[in-house]
């Protein structure tokens, strides 16, 4: 039996991952801020984090903030080698080394941190979840008129479908970087806004604004897009159903 240690294990992705790896026979520790016993914020490290990892053969890094991902990294990369870990899985995004997003950065420099660790490593990226279009776009409607940045789509991907991915390659072998995953269907911005609201029945007049800015343009261009890679089955108006009116 593998002993993994899932970090953010009891967020939007991390949490499925769990599930999924206990259903599969797996000694499964939820690391997160504040999940006992293993409430470590890996910013800080320290000795809460290699007790965390004592024992662990195989590392899930689900974790992930808008400030400090970088830091966190390296706390947990030398906890892992301290530890004797095997194999560090990771969950990055379609799009990192091509649009400048300065999130997008972080996530390309932590790739490269585990790829240079000298564990043993595997890197998934995937489009952007379901969750987080249904987000930004709850957020746009809050006022009168949807505001949408003109000529940018979008491909969103089932996080439970990702779970699953990922499961299986925290399963396995270290097998670096493999490829992409994308949800089954290109979108425009537009398209995905009036799915939203025709399914949480609201009404909104849908606006298309142009922007600028070099991660604009990335977005514009497709940079965060897998049309090639598009293995999700999922539908964005498959979880909206499922998300609003359930």
């Amino acid at each position: 039996m593998t002993t993994i240690l899932v970090t953010g294990g009891t967020g939007t992705l991390g949490r499925h991952v769990v599930e999924l790896l206990r259903a599969d026979g797996h000694a499964v520790r939820v690391l997160s801020r504040h999940s006992e016993p293993y409430a470590v914020d890996l910013r800080e490290g320290g000795a809460e984090l290699d007790a965390a990892l004592a024992g662990v053969d195989t590392v899930v890094h689900c974790a992930s903030s808008p400030r400090g991902d970088e830091k966190a990294a390296r706390n947990l990369i030398g906890a892992a080698r301290r530890a004797g870990v095997g194999h560090l899985a990771y969950i990055s995004i379609v799009g990192v080394d091509r649009v400048p997003l300065g999130y997008y950065r972080t996530k390309l420099a932590v790739e490269r941190l585990i790829e240079e660790s000298g564990l043993g490593w595997t890197v998934l990226r995937t489009t952007q979840f379901h969750d987080l279009v249904l987000s930004l776009l709850q957020a746009v409607a809050k006022v009168p008129v949807m505001l949408l940045p003109a000529g940018v789509s979008d491909q969103p991907v089932e996080v439970a479908e990702v779970a699953v991915r990922l499961a299986e390659l925290a399963s396995g072998a270290p097998a670096g970087r493999v490829p992409d995953m994308g949800g089954p269907e290109v979108r425009t911005f537009p398209d995905l806004a009036r799915a939203y609201l025709r399914v949480s029945g609201r009404r909104r007049p849908v606006v298309n604004v142009p922007l600028a800015g070099k991660a604009y343009r990335g977005m514009r261009a497709g940079g965060h897009l897998a049309p090639g890679n598009a293995v999700g089955t999922g539908t964005f108006e498959e979880f909206l159903e499922r998300r609003l009116t359930s």
